[in-house]
């Protein structure tokens, strides 16, 4: 299934599939096209382990813990143990996952997290929205940067300097090295992540002897985990809160801008959570996620036995419906498959959607006001996770233009060829 087949309909949704699919393969060139050329609900990759691309079996492997976890061979315990300890949530399973998935969760409810991205967000937006509004250009991808440390830094106790841009790009060289191929990291990369997660140590620590509550290492403290486990927490929370909210951010107003629906939006909110959700769906920020067998089972009509490594493509669950369709909302069907489902549902969501909310409304008040237009944007490649490395965002080009139609003249008006200055690649699959 490939993204030029799910989204055609229109100039606008054509280009918004070929940037989609642009973004896709910066990111991983190599496993995007193989996943891509599957066909079946449910097939055996030698090499790479059982890869799941419908969305109902994807569910059944979630739902079924005691069958497939996140802890064994393969699994996300094997990537991220080594560098982060064992207890930090995303490598956890069975009850000491749900009492601390349990024990944090009042950090997570939309009371709490509204009352945190607004105390926090309120300002930046505001500034944002003015400076579009008043005819400026602004860079979103350094902008979502700014806005999820701020917020992460406040969840988990830490100075609002220290998750910084620099920050950001060592912990990219983290990320960055996973590779579906690779179900662990190498000795050496293991060693240069704990050297980057190290850099929190020190404020995380200090967190945890203040014993705040209402930060993550206060909060795990109260619960009597030792320092060292709240340290890998801290170290998840940032990798986990801001890296795919970053990636996930420009590409939603990107799309938006592309599929023409940016103006539509600002005239009429009405269909705002239905878009966000729609965006969700089409770009599926974590594209794949991963399991361990743990015992004698059944996906589909494959056997499975424990050992096997599971490989859920949910950004190809995700596709089922074509076109990015916020009046049909195809994605209320999938139930935000996205975030996972079952025991292992993303705790951070509320505060994933509370951000984008802010910054999506922050856009649509100043293009309410003026049209605006992606006037640039630069690809991320060789990222973890799928988005653009630049995007900037600023008055429409000319009066009375629409998004998409400006979109289609770049596209147009060089011969297939983006602002990069790139050649369209071709669709994968295809």
């Amino acid at each position: 299934m490939v993204i030029a087949a799910t989204m055609a309909g229109g100039t606008g949704t054509a280009v918004a599939a070929r940037w989609e699919e642009r973004v896709m393969r910066a990111a991983h060139p190599v496993a995007y096209p193989l996943l891509c050329a599957i066909r079946r609900p449910v097939v055996r990759v030698p090499g790479l382990g059982v890869v799941v691309t419908d969305a109902a079996l994807l569910r059944s492997v979630l739902m079924d813990p005691a069958s497939f976890a996140k802890q064994g061979p393969g699994s996300p315990s094997d990537l991220w143990t080594p560098v982060l300890g064992p207890r930090v949530l995303l490598n956890m399973e069975g009850a000491e996952h749900a009492e601390l998935r349990r024990r944090l969760a009042p950090l997570f409810t939309p009371a709490a997290v509204g009352e945190l991205v607004e105390r926090t967000l309120a300002a930046p937006y505001a500034e944002l929205g003015t400076a579009l509004a008043a005819g400026e250009t602004v860079e979103l991808v350094g902008a979502a940067r700014r806005h999820a440390s701020a917020v992460i830094s406040t969840l988990v106790g830490l100075p609002p300097d220290v998750v910084d841009d620099r920050l950001f790009r060592h912990i990219a060289t983290v990320t960055g090295a996973v590779r579906l191929s690779r179900p662990r990291m190498t000795p050496a990369q293991v060693r240069h992540a704990r050297s980057v997660m190290a850099e929190l140590t020190v404020h995380a620590a200090a967190a945890w002897r203040a014993g705040d509550p209402a930060t993550v290492p206060g909060r795990m403290r109260e619960l009597g985990l030792v320092e060292e486990e709240s340290l890998g927490a801290v170290g998840a929370f940032v990798l986990t809160g801001t890296e795919t909210l970053v990636a996930y951010l420009p590409r939603l107003v990107c799309l938006l801008h592309d599929s023409g629906w940016l103006g539509r939006l600002a005239a009429d909110r009405t269909l705002v959570d239905a878009a966000i959700a729609e965006g969700l769906r089409v770009t599926t920020p974590s594209p794949v996620m991963l399991r361990s067998t743990v015992r004698e089972a059944e996906i589909g009509d494959v056997a499975v036995r424990p050992g096997d490594r599971v490989i859920l493509a949910t950004f190809l669950a995700n596709r089922v419906a074509p076109g990015f369709d916020p009046v049909g909302n195809p994605a209320a069907n999938l139930r935000q498959l996205w975030f996972g489902a079952g025991a292992h549902f993303c705790l951070g969501a509320p505060l994933a959607m509370a951000q984008v909310r802010g910054l999506v409304g922050a856009v649509l008040d100043a293009a309410a006001t003026r049209p605006l237009a992606v006037r640039s944007r630069r690809v991320a490649r060789g990222v973890l996770i799928p988005g653009y490395r630049s995007v900037h965002l600023g008055p429409a080009a000319w009066a009375g233009a629409d998004s998409a139609s400006q979109a289609a003249t770049r596209f147009a008006g060089d011969g297939g060829v983006g602002v990069l200055g790139e050649r369209l690649e071709p669709n994968c699959g295809n």
